[in-house]
């Protein structure tokens, strides 16, 4: 009784849905997945399709059937990488999951539960292999995350992320057995004044412009 009353109680808390489609291989699959998110674009929501960036047998961009049926889709390394560029559309398609890794689940989960402003999101260098207008995109998906009230926290080297925190925690002052100290926290600008950080001597500059 007390599951399946928490059950229920995770499912009020979704604002969405979570749909699994499963079936044998050559089963139609993908062929089922591409119909549903082509239907949900002639209704005129907002559809985001991902799949993984190694999986390039068909296509490297598209999402393709054995019927050669397709659909435009973002390829990514890590499933993490949806929450950060699905959070402004109604409908999420995720291609061969099984080339995921294994936090795939809790992503779909986070993306199907109500928005509460109360999630800490824990990002470990995001911006690698970013373009830099990719990069300034992500700062503004950051930002909304934080003006929604949720705390995000980024392990970062990137600059252009470091200069607009809220708050910055430097670590030092080399690597290591030279490093592991707290070498300064506070806002970017006092880290920018911080003798003792390396950190804060490659953000002047850029705070400066």
């Amino acid at each position: 009784m007390n599951r399946f009353s928490e059950f229920n109680q995770m499912e009020m808390a979704r604002r969405g849905r979570l749909e699994v489609i499963c079936g044998s291989m050559f089963s139609g699959k993908t062929e089922e997945l591409i119909r549903r998110l082509k239907r949900a674009k002639f209704a005129r929501q907002k559809v985001e399709i991902f799949k993984p960036a190694l999986d390039t047998r068909y296509s490297d961009v598209e999402v393709v059937s054995h019927d050669s049926n397709h659909i435009i889709s973002t390829p990514i390394e890590s499933s993490a990488s949806i929450l950060l560029l699905a959070t402004d559309v109604d409908v999420v398609g995720i291609d061969e999951a099984q080339f995921f890794d294994s936090e795939l689940v809790d992503v779909c989960n986070e993306l199907a539960r109500r928005g509460t402003g109360k999630t800490m999101y824990i990002l470990d260098e995001p911006t690698t292999g970013l373009h830099i207008a990719d990069v300034h995109k992500l700062v503004n998906i950051l930002d909304r995350f934080a003006d929604s009230g949720n705390t995000v926290v980024v392990i970062e080297h990137n600059l252009d992320v470091i200069k607009v925190a809220d708050h910055v925690i430097d670590l030092g002052p080399e690597g290591g057995d030279k490093g592991g100290y707290v070498v300064f926290e506070g806002t970017p600008e006092g880290c920018a004044e911080c003798a003792e950080s390396h950190t804060g001597r490659y953000l002047k500059p850029l705070l400066e412009k």
